[in-house]
């Protein structure tokens, strides 16, 4: 297979874009060698996923998460079958990495580095430049690409990088961030995002087992049918839940509609 059949296969199966990588082109500080992943890695074919825009933009943030939560699903299968597809025609070793969990959520990573940076396979596989909000822009999708991908052992050269300065630092993204976690250029302050952005994740689901052990019985039981006690009930089988999408909703850098 070529890259003109992979990108062919990856659309056909729900992909928005895809871009390619050679390995030596990628460069990520935070992550680890792709080659602990596939000791013999040459390539990373990336796939982007549209978000849709009418749930993205909804007041009503649990629209927002189950329009997320098909594009992953999405995403999830279609790299799947990429590499399947890959290890059956060239009889090669794949490796699909999904756009978000299960990630390594020990020390020192916590859940907040993952396996694979798929923003920056994605910049060297030309879908994109980095804006002022740390994400990826494309000069079509804008910000609004969930990005998953393929790694394997073809040798596949990199697509050209896109050039352009796509961000014009208009602040919107610092201006319209609730949790401030941007504010710093070149970097996203992961725990003051978190608390915004997953309130019903691990650190809000330990924050609300302190104050249950420090109640008295009767506060207890008010709490066990809490609207909040239920919200991470719900989010113990959703995974991780966002509530918030400022960063990429407000963007208007290389967004077509």
């Amino acid at each position: 297979m070529d890259k003109a059949e992979i990108r062919k296969q990856g659309l056909e199966a729900g992909a928005d874009v895809v871009g390619f990588a050679a390995i030596e082109d990628y460069h990520s500080k935070k992550s680890p060698d792709p080659k602990t992943l596939l000791p013999g890695v040459r390539s990373i074919v990336v796939l982007g996923y549209r978000e849709v825009h009418g749930s993205l933009e909804s007041p009503n943030k649990r629209l927002s998460m189950m329009s997320r939560m098909g594009t992953m699903d999405l995403s999830k299968s279609g790299v799947y079958r990429l590499a399947k597809l890959i290890e059956d025609r060239c009889r090669v070793n794949a490796v699909p990495v999904l756009a978000s969990y299960p990630v390594d959520m020990g020390l020192p990573a916590m859940g907040l580095a993952g396996d694979l940076s798929l923003r920056h396979a994605a910049i060297a596989a030309g879908l994109g430049v980095f804006g002022r909000h740390n994400l990826v822009i494309h000069p079509r999708f804008g910000t609004r690409l969930v990005f998953a991908a393929v790694l394997t052992e073809l040798p596949l050269t990199s697509d050209h990088p896109v050039k352009d300065e796509l961000c014009d630092n208009c602040m919107l993204c610092v201006e319209n961030c609730p949790a401030r976690a941007l504010d710093t250029e070149g970097r996203t302050e992961d725990l003051k995002c978190l608390r915004v952005s997953q309130p019903y994740g691990i650190g809000g689901l330990i924050g609300f087992i302190r104050k249950l052990m420090k109640a008295k019985p009767e506060e207890q039981k008010a709490m066990l049918v809490s609207a909040e006690f239920m919200h991470l009930y719900q989010a113990s089988f959703i995974g991780f839940q966002y509530n918030c999408f400022e960063c990429m909703t407000c963007c208007p850098a290389g967004l077509e509609r």
